[in-house]
Formats: C-alpha cells, sequence, structure tokens
C-alpha cells in the first residue's frame, strides 16, 4: 500500500478520467469510440483496414466496431529490424447487459414491452427498478455510402424503460427461498402504459436517428443503467460504476500506451507498444472482432509486412512477444470470505493481480509472470496473485485464445473488483492509477 501511496498525485486524474470513460461508454461501440478519440487526440492517426497499412514510424489506432488497436513506432531507430517483437496489452469492451431483440415490441396487461436478451453472464437481478436508457450502433440506407449502407454510433439517456419487480406481498417466498428470474418472462422492460406497440421501437429508432423506419436497415442496441459513474466511500476511496468490467482495463491500457510513447524508456532491445481492445469477450469471443478471430494477429503481421519484413519476420517477432490480457478479479468479499481461496486474499487498493490457473482457464506461465511482476516492481507498486478455490469453477478471459493464436508468452492479470457483472460493480480508486502504471512499464520494459 505505501508504494501505491508514492502515485497520489495521480489517484484523482486517473480516477476523474476512468469515470469520465465509463460514462460515455455505455455501448462497445461508444468505448472504441472513447479510446479512439483519446489516442488520436494524443496524436494517434486513425487508418482504416481497407487502406494500406502506414510504412513511416507513428503512432497509429484501428477501429472495427466494438474493437480496436492501436500500436506506436515512433519512438523506435528507423532502422529496426523488421522482427522486432512486440509487448502487447489486451482486454475487452463489452459488459454483460439486455440486448433487443429484432421485432421487440409487444403489449402485456396494458403495457408496452419491450423484447430483450440477456447478454453473457449478467447478475440479473440487478437490472430491475433502474431507470435504463438505450445505446447502440444502427445501419442506415445511404446511396453515397460504400455498398449504400451507412453506419453511425447512437445513444439515448433519456430514463426510457424499466424492469420492475414484484411486490413482496405479491410473493412471500421471495424473503426464505430467493429471488427467481426466468429471463422470458421477468426481464422484458416497460417503457409506458399503452395499447398496441407494433413497429413502435423501430418508429423510435429512426426518429432517434434521423431517418425514415424504412431506411433503418439494422440496428445493435442495448440497455444501460443512467447512474453516473462515482467515487465513493469516506475517503472516496471506491468508484462505483456500471461497466468496470472491463473498461476499467480498457481505459487504464489506453492510459498507459499514451505514457508508454510520451515517455519511452531506453531498452536494450526494442519492442512494439500494441493495445487492443476486444468485443464479445462476455460470450466468448467467437466473432470477426472478438479475440479468437484474425483481428489481432492479421495486424501484428501487417505491421511486420509495413516495415520490410516476410512472414519468417512475423514468426520471429511473435516468438520475442509478450501479451498481457487483463480483466477485472475477484477482490476477497467481506460477507462471502468463505468463497475465496484463503492463502491468496485479494484487497482492494492492494494492486494489480496476477491470475493464475493450472487448467489454463488463464494463459499465465511463470515467463509471463515473471514479465508483470518485474513491470510492477519498476512502476512501484505492489502485485497480488489471484487463484480460484479448488472446488470451485474457474472463470476465463481473452489470454488463453490470444495465446493460442500467437503463439506468444501470455500473462493474465486484473485488477480487484466487487460484484463483478452486476449492473453496478466497485473497484478502488488507488488501484486505478496503480493499474495504469504497472501496464505502461509493461508496455516499455527496459
Amino acid at each position: 500500500m505505501s508504494s501505491l501511496t508514492r502515485l497520489a498525485t495521480e489517484v484523482a486524474e486517473v480516477a476523474d478520467g476512468l469515470c469520465a470513460y465509463l460514462d460515455a461508454s455505455p455501448s462497445p461501440f461508444h468505448a472504441v469510440q472513447t479510446a479512439a478519440g483519446l489516442l488520436t487526440a494524443a496524436g494517434f492517426t486513425e487508418v482504416d483496414e481497407v487502406d494500406q497499412t502506414p510504412t513511416a514510424p507513428g503512432h497509429y489506432v484501428v477501429r472495427r466496431g466494438g474493437s480496436l488497436i492501436a500500436w506506436s513506432t515512433a519512438h523506435l531507430p528507423a532502422d529496426r529490424p523488421a522482427h522486432t517483437a512486440y509487448r502487447v496489452v489486451g482486454a475487452h469492451t463489452d459488459s454483460p447487459n439486455l440486448r433487443v431483440k429484432p421485432h421487440p415490441d409487444w403489449t402485456r396487461a396494458g403495457w408496452r414491452m419491450l423484447g430483450v436478451e440477456v447478454y453473457g453472464g449478467a447478475l440479473t437481478n440487478s437490472w430491475l427498478d433502474r431507470d435504463l436508457g438505450l445505446s447502440g450502433r444502427v445501419a442506415v440506407r445511404d446511396a453515397a455510402a460504400p455498398g449504400g449502407v451507412r453506419q453511425h454510433l447512437w445513444r439515448c439517456d433519456d430514463p426510457l424503460l424499466r424492469v420492475s419487480q414484484l411486490a413482496i406481498h405479491l410473493d412471500r417466498t421471495v424473503r426464505t427461498e430467493g429471488l427467481r428470474l426466468n429471463d422470458q418472462q421477468h426481464l422484458a422492460p416497460h417503457w409506458s402504459p399503452g395499447g398496441d406497440s407494433t413497429g413502435a421501437f423501430r418508429d423510435w429508432l429512426a426518429a432517434q436517428v434521423g431517418v425514415g423506419p424504412e431506411d433503418l436497415l439494422g440496428f445493435d442496441a442495448m440497455t444501460h443503467d443512467l447512474t453516473a459513474a462515482r467515487r465513493i466511500g469516506g475517503d472516496g476511496e471506491l468508484i462505483a460504476s456500471a461497466r468496470l468490467d472491463n473498461l476499467a482495463t480498457s481505459y487504464a491500457a489506453v492510459r498507459a500506451l499514451l505514457q508508454a510513447v510520451a515517455e519511452p524508456a531506453e531498452a536494450a532491445t526494442p519492442t512494439v507498444p500494441v493495445v487492443v481492445l476486444f468485443d464479445h469477450e462476455e460470450v466468448g469471443s467467437t466473432s470477426e472482432r472478438g479475440a479468437q478471430s484474425t483481428f489481432l494477429p492479421s495486424w501484428l503481421e501487417r505491421i511486420v509486412l509495413a516495415a520490410g519484413g516476410t512472414r519468417e519476420d512475423y514468426w520471429r517477432a511473435l516468438a520475442g512477444t509478450v501479451v498481457a490480457s487483463g480483466d477485472m478479479a475477484h477482490a476477497t468479499h467481506p460477507n462471502y470470505p468463505e468463497r475465496h481461496e484463503p492463502e491468496h486474499p485479494i484487497l482492494m487498493n492492494g494492486g494489480p493481480v496476477l491470475k493464475v490457473n493450472t487448467n489454463l482457464r488463464y494463459a499465465t506461465d511463470s515467463p509471463g509472470a515473471a514479465a508483470f511482476a518485474l513491470a510492477c516492481e519498476r512502476a512501484g507498486v505492489p502485485m497480488q496473485t489471484f487463484v480460484t478455490r479448488s472446488d470451485l469453477p474457474c472463470g476465463s478471459t481473452v489470454g488463453p485464445t490470444t495465446s493460442a493464436l500467437t503463439g506468444a508468452t501470455t500473462v493474465d492479470f486484473g485488477a480487484p473488483v466487487l460484484s463483478m457483472h452486476s449492473t453496478r460493480e466497485i473497484c478502488g480508486t488507488l488501484d486505478q492509477a496503480g493499474y495504469a502504471a504497472g501496464l505502461a512499464a509493461f508496455l516499455t520494459p527496459a
């Protein structure tokens, strides 16, 4: 804790920056848009995937829907070998929520309802009795756009929706048997009393984005809690927000990359710093922009080829690459200490967390652990180690997939959090400064 306290001058800045990032990012698409904005404001150049990979040294960022990759070669010697290895920090932009079905309108008991599907492993009870907004991405007809389709983001922060809980008077067993929710029956939000709602959502969304209903060709729409991110606790030592899993890591990764390119370390063997933010981790990462896609390895190869290298150089680069896969970590819960490994307590504001699982739910091995431990040591932050109880299943993240696709040494890590997958989670304010500092050190090995 004393080491982390040395970062006190940065704590407020990082906390405020994270809260602003969380509030600006109700969907993975917005999370990527906001991250890209931070990078371009710092001098990064946005590259379209259909264009030629830049050959000149510089800072670059590529977006693909809810995913992003950014890297920098500006600090490297002009004659750097094409097989220069990478230091990669990976995270994900998606969070569990309620997502709108393609034909969502229906009525029941005099209420206009919205059909939704649970995305990811949401703690569904946490979505009850909250004011909910909507956000996402739309595809609209536009003859001037490539393929006749234009895509853009939208959000509405009006309190549109609510999933109302049943009063205890109508189900007194909830106190003795617990709350039981059926995803189809009990989680559909209502948005107004009224009669027939056929086509109401599509009409409403078309009006939101300024087109006619006939020109709204597709949408990715999802709910978000309207409560803003904020510091809580007696001394503001905690941050409460939606989507901390895993936008806290996404923000720390972007901040670390900005620091790495602003203050590159003097290294005997320079590396190329890379940040990749994936969509769809919460549902298995199998998509064109998930961690199981070619998004990361294809861009790592394109960077090598743009530097004049060959496929042989690409595989040589991967052989020297280290990937740090970041996702949030379970802090030891004070009300449920028996659910945690007793010899591996994880303290809030106790520092970044190394995640280990011998059954490879996490990709960490000893070389990866050493790289992460040295980064935390250089940053002056303590490191904790998380292991799941032997009699409980272990979660996973993008680390094992990334490791398998690239063959690179990979380490899984996180920052402590409580209420993971709830609509509103909490993390440590002090941890966020240490998180970003540790990742910056990882991206610029001495």
